[in-house]
């Protein structure tokens, strides 16, 4: 049986357009956070990972060594960084726990970051767009967005005009970001706002509108971990039931695009090692990169057959006060998105919620949660389902 590492400590920043000029000062502001509230000194820590998807974003590679520069105390620490598309920070992430489950040491800081209002917004999608399959998509219009207007345009003629369900899915997710102080939108647009295409909400990419867009954004969060033992001494901890990943095939034209199987495979497989349904689960935290994509993922983890995910979201399933609240950060689409961070951000949010730390956004009788992170459209998949051991 492995040992068994856990969650001790984290820091967030707001994310948006911020005022850092690059991710080297983005991470010095949660390195030492992080540390501070995990209740651990820098000369403790055994290893640094890092996850900056980067490829554009900035002229400055190399970004695990950027750590120390912000903690002097862990200049001599092994660091390494990590890059898996969108599910850059949660690569990072499991690279600290396999660090850390394997015996070769005890503690581990995890710090994902990205600084993407830097360049303007054409080159962002260009950059973006570096994590589909060139050979095949590297002409798309409107970069990411295009890739997942695609998607929804297939799923759309498969199984019907879906555009009321996305809306939905916006309205519900930036009425759960008026909550989080951390969102970059903390504004509640409502359904028929997001279910108009208007002047201030016009297509952007086959059928998706701008408010079924995730946002383009700056930001980091870091995580501590420790090894059980190290856990036990500390103020908190939150461990991992269970941690999986999948991958799909990278060319769309080579899958089903609106099926996610990857997906699928690492819920599956997560729920499976857990030993627990969603019915034990009190919220989750997904990829809602695009609206989309949240509705194929409610398919994926299996709360609606395929075809199906529209039904969960009309009938109140995924909302705050629902069995199974989805997004309750307000997701990628109103907290933000700043790729190398999303990961680890995500699991810093199911943490504060599993601790009673979540403020305004806390549910009641948090003791289940789980994580969905992905890569590309649905190709490198990471789930955790995580409870409080401490």
């Amino acid at each position: 049986m492995r040992n068994r590492a856990a969650i001790v400590g984290w820091a967030h920043t707001p994310f948006g357009k911020l005022e850092e000029p690059d991710v080297e000062a983005l991470m010095a502001r949660v390195s030492a956070a992080a540390l501070e509230h995990a209740g651990v000194e820098a000369k403790d820590v055994d290893a640094v990972t890092v996850g900056v998807y980067n490829n554009g974003f900035s002229k400055q590679g190399f970004e695990a060594s950027l750590v120390a520069l912000g903690v002097p105390g862990l200049a001599h620490t092994p660091s390494t960084r990590f890059e898996n598309a969108c599910a850059t920070g949660s690569a990072a992430l499991y690279g600290a726990l396999d660090f850390i489950e394997s015996g070769r040491g005890r503690i581990a800081l995890v710090v994902g970051a990205e600084k993407m209002t830097a360049v303007p917004t054409a080159r962002t999608g260009e950059i973006l767009l570096t994590a589909s399959y060139q050979k095949e998509e590297a002409e798309v219009d409107g970069g990411f967005a295009g890739i997942f207007g695609r998607i929804a345009q297939t799923y759309f003629q498969k199984y019907g005009d879906q555009s009321e369900a996305l809306a939905r899915i916006a309205a519900k997710n930036h009425r759960n970001g008026v909550d989080n102080p951390f969102a970059q939108m903390r504004k509640d647009l409502g359904f028929d706002f997001c279910n108009t295409v208007s002047e201030k909400n016009p297509l952007v990419a086959g059928p998706l509108r701008r408010t079924d867009c995730s946002l383009i954004s700056d930001g980091a969060a870091a995580l501590v971990l420790a090894d059980a033992e190290t856990a036990a001494s500390l103020s908190r901890a939150v461990g991992f039931r269970a941690r999986q990943q999948a991958n799909d095939i990278l060319p769309l034209s080579r899958r089903d695009p609106t099926a996610f199987d990857g997906a699928r495979l690492a819920w599956d497989k997560a729920k499976a090692e857990a030993g627990v349904g969603l019915d034990d689960l009190r919220f989750v935290e997904t990829h809602d990169c695009f609206t989309v994509a949240e509705l194929i993922e409610y398919e994926a983890m299996g709360l609606a057959a395929p075809g199906q995910g529209f039904r969960v979201v009309r009938d109140g399933i995924t909302q705050a006060d629902g069995r199974l609240p989805v997004n309750r950060s307000g997701g990628l689409k109103a907290k933000g998105h700043p790729i190398g961070a999303t990961g680890v951000s995500m699991h810093a949010i199911a943490a504060m919620q599993l601790c009673g730390e979540a403020g305004a956004m806390q549910l009641s009788d948090a003791r289940l949660g789980a994580v969905f992170n992905m890569g590309g459209a649905a190709v490198a998949s990471y789930v955790s389902i995580l409870e409080r051991v401490k």
